[in-house]
């Protein structure tokens, strides 16, 4: 029973709205971003990906694992870098915002 209360615990705190960021901090934000992923998350280079609807646990991770380390690229992880826990979350409330 303790193992199927945890992970019923582990999938409501996955599912549920944690990262809640500004997406208006976010936009203001984004016009670094905009240069590589487009002004609106669409790039038009196939070589940088697509930010806009993506979601935003996932935007917020992958900018979490470049500032870390975890996840490696020259640019993105120097971008990275200069961003707060507060940025991150603002930027990835802001990309998904947009359909």
């Amino acid at each position: 029973m303790k193992k199927f209360t945890l992970a019923v615990a582990a999938t409501v705190m996955m599912a549920s709205p944690v990262f809640a960021g500004d997406i208006a901090k976010g936009k203001a934000k984004a016009m670094v971003c905009g240069a590589c992923h487009g002004a609106e998350g669409v790039s038009t280079n196939s070589m940088w990906p697509n930010l806009k609807g993506q979601k935003e646990q996932y935007l917020y991770k992958q900018l979490k694992d470049f500032k870390s380390g975890a996840r490696k690229d020259p640019m993105m992880s120097g971008q990275a870098m200069s961003l707060t826990d507060e940025d991150m979350k603002n930027l990835a409330a802001y990309y998904a915002s947009l359909k």
